[in-house]
């Protein structure tokens, strides 16, 4: 079965290739930088009453859990 396609991907795509390769990668370091600190906000917001080591911890963990380990 295939997904609907998004109609907003051939937009992305055409944005994506208009920006040079340096301003790519500035954008993939961006997005992973605002992920994280989203994945950290959730934690938190789940976790409030951790003590700043104890989440760390927790964050450590489960940020190893999101990593492909095929390579």
């Amino acid at each position: 079965m295939n997904p609907k396609p998004d109609p907003n991907r051939k937009k992305y795509i055409e944005v994506l290739r208009k920006m040079t390769p340096e301003r790519r990668l500035q954008t993939a370091f961006e997005l992973t930088e605002f992920t994280l600190k989203l994945f950290k906000h959730g934690l938190r917001k789940r976790f409030p009453d951790l003590s700043k080591e104890e989440f760390h911890k927790l964050y450590l963990e489960r940020l190893d859990k999101c990593h492909n380990k095929n390579y």
